[in-house]
């Protein structure tokens, strides 16, 4: 067997009994999923998924947008008159 170590890290219960609850149900337990990340991280020499934080005003620019909302426009003077008062 591979020699091992703890590690130690605080977290919020609540998120630690949802990613339990979560990883269960997939068959892993919270160990084997936090070595799976671990280990992605390594085969990715980084995050093995691509940390952001998202913008709310984009978010809501882009529900705007899918849903055919917001601010219509009839020329592009409109649109920068618009934008300068902004």
């Amino acid at each position: 067997m591979a020699d091992t170590t703890t590690i130690t890290f605080r977290t919020d219960s609540q998120v630690k009994q949802r990613a339990k609850e979560l990883y269960e149900s997939m068959g892993l337990d919270l160990s084997t999923a936090l070595n799976m990340f671990l280990r992605q991280s390594l085969v990715d020499d980084g995050m093995p998924f691509r940390a952001t934080r998202e913008n709310p005003l984009n978010m809501e620019a882009r529900r705007q947008t899918d849903a055919h909302e917001g601010a219509t426009f009839s020329s592009a003077d409109d649109l920068m008159k618009d934008l300068m008062d902004a």
